[in-house]
């Protein structure tokens, strides 16, 4: 039966899938490229489970739930993972130094232009390694994808990007000031907390609408959003650094400022790229943290994801490193010229209609 409400033709229709074929042949030839050049670096590449007790424990990431059913019946819950970064960090625990994963990902709420609910994620670790070390990984992988794609130069939402140009490097503080005439510092206190009020003020003289049951994290996400992605990653690719140690659930504090960690998220065309940590590594700061994240999840969306028990106790044997998480999908769209994430994926997921 053909489904009506069905917007465009299926991605299978011959002339559907002649149009996107460029695309994806540019995927496989990045994919391979990526392959290569961490295999030159002595990476040794890993497959991780994607059936895991805990898909993660950030307060806005939805994930896929399912069952696990044994022999004599009982069902336990399990999740698709929304990230393979807790068994990734568990190879580490067990004497891994340097491994990248291409792992298929599963976030649920999400489907747009630059969302799909099943897509592809690139992390990759170093034992030992500070997290500047990824900036440079990161500014090698954007130009070798340009490279393999045979494009000078990345564009998307109106923006174009220099994908050989040493990337910007700004911190979030800095970008606050610079974009919306914010003093975020000053409302973060020495031990990382948080001052809900204190930045309601700026953010309202700023000019931002604002809601009257707003976190401090919800002030900050509308900065973020209104003022500060629309001028990143223009000319140039951005890295935007050293975020709040209350937005860094996963991430060390900076040595130098504890208000704030080693987390950076990687911008081209106003697209968010990768996020990576200094990786927090004391079991009883990531308890506290996750803990924190579920909580807020109750309050906002009236549920919560179990706690990996089994990564929290792996945390005490990893050794400091430090991981980033890149969208490949997304990526691959920039430099082939793709438009939407499906036209950059084999065999998009169905559409759904609900109601």
């Amino acid at each position: 039966m053909i489904d009506s409400r069905r917007s465009s033709p299926p991605w299978w229709r011959a002339s559907v899938h002649a149009d996107r074929r460029p695309f994806l042949i540019g995927r496989n030839r990045i994919q391979a490229a990526f392959r290569a050049h961490f295999a030159g670096d002595d990476f040794v590449e890993v497959d991780t489970a994607t059936l895991q007790v805990s898909p993660g424990n950030e307060a806005h990431l939805h994930a896929f739930q399912t069952e696990a059913i044994g022999h004599d019946g009982s069902a336990v819950p399990l999740y698709l993972h929304t990230s393979p970064e807790f068994a990734c960090k568990k190879l580490l625990a067990a004497g891994e130094t340097k491994i990248t994963c291409f792992a298929h990902v599963y976030r649920n709420r999400e489907r747009g232009p630059l969302h799909h609910p099943e897509f592809t994620m690139l992390e990759w670790y170093r034992v030992g390694a500070s997290y500047e070390r990824l900036m440079q990984d990161c500014a090698d992988l954007i130009a070798l994808a340009a490279r393999t794609a045979g494009t000078q130069q990345f564009a998307f939402g109106g923006k174009t990007v220099d994908p050989f140009a040493e990337p910007e490097r700004i911190s979030v503080a800095d970008a606050f000031a610079r974009h919306a005439g914010i003093d975020l510092l000053a409302t973060i206190g020495a031990d990382g907390s948080t001052d809900r009020n204190a930045l309601l003020k700026q953010v309202q003289a700023a000019g931002i609408r604002v809601a009257d049951d707003d976190t401090w994290a919800d002030l900050f996400s509308r900065v973020i959003v209104e003022k500060v992605e629309p001028n990143l990653g223009n000319g140039r690719v951005t890295i935007l650094d050293r975020y709040p140690v209350a937005e860094a659930a996963l991430a060390r504090p900076c040595a130098d400022d504890p208000r704030v960690a080693e987390r950076f998220e990687v911008y081209a065309c106003g697209v968010e790229l990768a996020n990576a940590f200094g990786e927090l590594t004391d079991p009883a700061e990531q308890r506290r943290r996750f803990d924190a994240e579920m909580a807020e999840k109750q309050r906002v969306y009236g549920e919560t994801y179990p706690l990996d028990e089994d990564f929290l106790e792996a945390l005490q044997a990893m050794p400091e490193a430090s991981g980033i998480a890149l969208g490949f999908d997304r990526l691959v769209m920039l430099a082939t010229g793709a438009l939407r994430i499906d036209q950059v994926i084999w065999a998009p997921v169905a559409e759904t209609h609900l109601g």
